[in-house]
This record gives C-alpha cells, structure tokens and sequence, in this order.
C-alpha cells in the first residue's frame, strides 16, 4: 500500500477519533513539518537524522500558512480546528502516535503552547501600515 494511501487511513482514523480536526489539518501539519525542515536544513542534514523543534514549526507553520492561503490562513486554519497554537502541537503529537512522524523523549505538546496568537500571527501582515505604506510580506511575530 502507497505511503498516502496509509496516512490518508490514518487521518481518516484521527479524525473520526477525534473530530475537533479536519483531516486536512493533518496534511498541512505534514506539509508544515517538511517545510519547516528544509528551511532549517537545507542541505538535508547530511547523513544525520534531523530534528525541529516546537518553537521552528511552529514558526514554519506560519510561512506556509501565510503563503499558501494568504489573508484567509486564519479562516482556513479555524475552519479546519486549528485555532491555537496548541492546536498544532496536538496534531503533531497525533501524529506521532500513529508513526507518521518522530519525536525525541525530550519533545512534548507542551513545547507548542503560546506560541503566538493567532489573530496577530495571521492578521497583521494584512493590516494597513501608518503612513499608507503597504505591510511587508511576512513580519516576525514578536
């Protein structure tokens, strides 16, 4: 059986267990742990396994929202569970659960929490700037 024919099972599983998230929240979790490790390692890591923390996903997380959806990430993001932080840790844990991704003793849900409010993260990038200058692109949350 294909690799997504199995993670599709899987979500389908998730999310039947657990109907606070779409399964498409579980692909762009996917998408997002990818993203954020070849950003971080764009090299690949070389022959060493590589590892992102919470806090880089996070963070990862929020550049392909931003690019993928625009100003409707957080529409997106809501309209699938993803409301809060936290809300990404318990898809990565989810999904660590059933294999699809790794985790060290180390990492917990609780390295997602209050990484950013979603509202900001998502929403100023859009807000016009004094002066009428347009926003840049993607500022750092602070």
């Amino acid at each position: 059986m294909p690799t997504d024919e199995k993670f599709q099972r899987t979500v389908e599983a998730l999310a039947a267990e657990d109907p606070r998230y779409a399964p498409a929240a579980y692909g762009f979790v996917r998408e997002a742990v990818t993203h954020t490790t070849r950003q971080q390692f764009p090299d690949g890591g070389g022959r060493r396994r590589v590892h992102i923390t919470g806090r880089q996903l996070l963070e990862g997380f929020r550049v392909l929202a931003l690019e993928r959806f625009g100003c409707l990430a957080a529409e997106v993001l809501d309209d699938w569970g993803i409301r809060r932080t936290e809300d990404v840790g318990a898809l990565v844990f989810k999904l660590v659960g059933s294999g699809f991704l790794g985790a060290t003793e180390e990492d917990s849900p609780a390295d997602f929490a209050d990484g950013y409010d979603f509202a900001e993260a998502f929403g100023a990038p859009f807000r016009p700037r004094r002066g009428g200058r347009p926003p840049p692109d993607f500022p750092p949350v602070a």
